[in-house]
């Protein structure tokens, strides 16, 4: 079984190297998408052995994803993992995930920071905890899927299951459109805990993103389009049984809140 490790980067000068040396002890196949870096990423990059797939110019988190499920397609692998390149997301998680994958009972299994009280290592920023929180619940109650954490880009693909999805989004976005189209191809979904761990709370997601308010409205927006696209796949019932699935689990920020207390 070849599993494809795929790592978008962006200016990631400070972690790039460090966190691929920790990769490469985990995976052998490793692909990093340069979104179009103007620090000293690339250079950097050239004295790994990984393969590099190169954007002239910053298109966006949701385009590098979509490129690693492209390259995870094109090149007949059987499992690709993503995750991110700022120490946010512990290489030393990845056997929990080739556990996961070695179970072959889901189709995509999701790295949660929220799931079984988890160690924490900073404390997240009172808005993206809250839009998160806000986010997972519309994911939980419209679509009937039972997850704790919606915007870990942590994860892991069964590759043959990426063919039913026809994700278009660019941005920060695309996990909305990936959840709605995950749940109306009946794909299964399991998730793992990792670490919760913010050690930059200032980053930037870029232009009007970096209010809250707005991202959460430009989420609401691409979630809500999403739904309307598959509305024969839902219904009401799809939404209350999740929520009586829901109602033993703590909320994620109380979780997060108590823990970094």
């Amino acid at each position: 079984m070849r599993t494809l490790i795929a790592i978008p980067v962006f200016n990631e000068e400070q972690y790039v190297s460090a966190v691929l040396d920790r990769v490469r002890q985990y995976g052998r196949d490793v692909l990093i998408i340069d979104d179009g870096s103007t620090d000293q990423t690339p250079l950097l990059l050239a004295h790994q052995p990984v393969e590099v797939i190169r954007h002239a110019e910053n298109h966006g988190y949701g385009r590098s994803i979509r490129d690693a499920f492209r390259w995870a397609q094109c090149y007949g692998f059987d499992w690709l993992i993503t995750m991110d390149c700022d120490e946010q997301h512990e290489p030393e998680s990845l056997p929990q995930f080739f556990e996961a994958i070695c179970q072959d009972d889901s189709d995509v299994i999701s790295g949660s920071r929220y799931l079984e009280s988890p160690t924490s290592e900073g404390t997240p920023p009172a808005d993206r905890l809250a839009i998160n929180a806000e986010i997972t619940t519309w994911i939980n109650d419209r679509i009937g899927l039972p997850i704790t954490d919606a915007f870990c880009g942590f994860k892991a693909y069964r590759v043959s299951a990426l063919k039913r999805l026809k994700l278009t989004e660019s941005g920060y976005a695309i996990p909305l459109q990936a959840w709605v189209q995950i749940v109306a191809e009946g794909l299964r979904v399991s998730e793992v805990p990792i670490r919760l761990i913010y050690n930059d709370p200032n980053r930037s997601f870029g232009g009007q993103l970096d209010d809250p308010q707005r991202r959460l409205n430009h989420y609401r927006e691409v979630f809500e389009r999403e739904v309307q696209r598959y509305a024969e796949r839902f219904d009401d019932s799809c939404c209350v049984t999740c929520a009586d699935k829901r109602r033993d689990q703590m909320d994620p920020v109380r979780r997060v809140e108590e823990h970094t207390r």
